[in-house]
């Protein structure tokens, strides 16, 4: 018999302690349910304990998050992927945002729209990168103090340079191992927190009129566990790496799959009898008429409805109550609906959500605020923020979602995006409205505030402007606005001196290390050299 590294009593006494440590560990964050045990999971790890700094991130964003709840405060960031960028953004922001499609736009060999058909660790790379770069930052600057006798510090650049990051894992990159790989690079790169969302790989579509297509309830929700399964396994616990479950079902047009139950009642079907929409489509195209046109005909003559909505539009108002109230206690199935209402109507409703199926298999989708607060209450116990993107700012919409998730979550933490083409004006919010909607939105429990895509924005026209006028007045144009504002700020202080920011003092450092030298200044002199 080979020879064992420990005898099987050993072993075994090993796997219960660390079957321990895990239950411990998670007792710590009673808010999330696993669907597996920590038995599963001890018997899933190595057998050398790993730790990340991943971990300290996390634990460092949960106390931001809380303690902006506690003050009903809230953390205004932005997306970037450039470390220069993330430099500066330590002397205002708490945490940074990585957006997978800023990645797709400048991190590729192949740029595009937000198809989210990058390589699986395209962000995780940028987080290593960005992370790389802020640790650096931390290093050359903590050096820099050193160097200088503490009655001198407090003059010197202090800046927290190691805010968590927070980062776009879109929607998992295929299958669940897939998934787990990526969750897996993601906490080794140092990431704080990942978003994982409900919308279908390979499905996004931008300029047809089509919108977003969703994934089955029971796909998202084992997309999540995937991520909380890997971050278990590797050791980093429920106060750890955070995960934040993201739901884009607003205004999403289609769904994937109706083999989850739960998604039935948003299901939209024929309610007459008509040919199936791809058929339609199919002989359209093939003569060239105008897919659009045709597609919202079908649509119109299809009488797309609901399977409630086709009920309630042949059901007298008492039958239609009726057909609520002994459906509120059965399974919401369409097999279930379809048996109610035949009992209660004396006759069967048609519905067909077949016919109106894309060539791809879509279902048509007529998702409701209903529809997001199901679905984010049923991921809630597997995360740690809960994130709804609603494509358009309809107050009365925020309002209603928040307050009816922290009516069974109490205590849930909330994250919002600001896109870039929100038109708030349109959605009846006032200039005023506008001023305050960060804290309005802090009353709610949302407390991680975002603009995803500042660097195609912001840096899209600030270049374009600096590029203007350097064209016009050439070098005499960047030192006025440019060289010399950066160069009027006091340098100890802003942190822009340029050989402390550069990193010169910190290479310079490494030789007088190598050459014996002292590079920590306990006199008054910064630059004394002891040997």
């Amino acid at each position: 018999m080979p020879k064992l590294a420990i005898s099987v009593e050993q072993e075994q006494a090993a796997f219960e302690e660390e079957v321990k440590a895990i239950e411990k560990q998670w007792s710590e964050r009673p808010h999330l349910k696993r669907p597996y045990t920590a038995r599963t999971i001890a018997a899933l790890r190595n057998t050398i304990p790993q730790s990340y700094a991943s971990s300290v991130q996390g634990r460092k964003l949960w106390n931001q998050l809380n303690a902006h709840n506690a003050a009903g405060t809230c953390e205004l960031t932005f997306g970037t992927t450039d470390p220069v960028v993330v430099s500066q953004m330590a002397k205002h922001q708490q945490s940074v945002y990585v957006s997978g499609a800023l990645c797709g736009f400048s991190e590729v060999s192949f740029p595009g729209m937000d198809a989210c058909d990058y390589p699986w660790d395209t962000v995780p790379k940028v987080v290593k990168k960005v992370f790389s770069s802020q640790l650096w930052h931390d290093q050359r600057q903590r050096q820099y103090r050193m160097r200088h006798p503490v009655s001198e510090r407090a003059e010197l650049e202090n800046w927290d340079y190691l805010a968590p990051i927070v980062a776009d894992g879109d929607m998992g990159f295929g299958n669940l191992t897939s998934t787990m790989k990526m969750a897996k690079e993601f906490v080794e790169s140092g990431v704080a927190m990942i978003h994982l969302d409900d919308l279908a790989i390979g499905m996004k579509k931008f300029t047809v009129g089509q919108g977003r297509t969703v994934v089955p309830t029971s796909e998202y929700l084992d997309r999540l566990k995937a991520v909380r399964m890997q971050f278990d396994v590797m050791g980093v616990n429920s106060a750890d790496t955070l995960l934040l479950c993201r739901c884009d079902i607003d205004h999403s047009e289609f769904i994937s799959s109706v083999v989850d139950a739960r998604d039935h009642e948003y299901v939209l079907g024929a309610t007459r009898q008509v040919r199936p929409l791809k058929d339609v489509l199919a002989d359209a195209q093939a003569v060239g008429e105008d897919l659009k046109v045709v597609r919202s005909a079908w649509k119109a003559s299809a009488g797309l409805l609901t399977y409630d909505d086709a009920v309630k539009a042949q059901a007298s108002e008492d039958q239609f109550k009726t057909y609520k109230l002994e459906l509120s206690k059965a399974n919401p199935s369409i097999a279930s609906r379809r048996e109610i209402a035949s009992k209660v109507l004396s006759k069967d409703i048609f519905f067909d959500w077949e016919l109106p199926r894309s060539y791809v298999g879509q279902y048509m989708f007529a998702p409701t605020v209903k529809t997001i607060i199901e679905r984010a209450i049923a991921a809630a116990p597997l995360g740690d923020v809960t994130w709804a993107r609603m494509d358009s700012p309809v107050w009365k919409d925020i309002v209603e979602f928040h307050t009816e998730v922290r009516k069974v979550f109490p205590d849930r933490l909330f994250a919002f995006g600001y896109t870039g083409d929100y038109d708030y004006g349109k959605a009846g919010f006032s200039e005023s409205a506008i001023k305050t909607l960060h804290l309005d939105l802090a009353k709610l429990g949302v407390v991680w505030q975002v603009q995803p895509i500042w660097s195609l924005q912001g840096l899209n026209l600030l270049t374009e402007q600096f590029g203007k006028l350097f064209a016009e007045e050439g070098i005499a144009g960047y030192i006025r606005t440019v060289q010399t504002p950066a160069l009027a700020t006091k340098p100890m202080t802003d942190g822009f001196e340029k050989l402390s920011y550069c990193g010169g003092y910190l290479a310079d450092a490494f030789f007088e290390t190598v050459a014996g030298e002292e590079i920590v200044e306990k006199g008054s002199a910064p630059n004394t050299k002891r040997h």
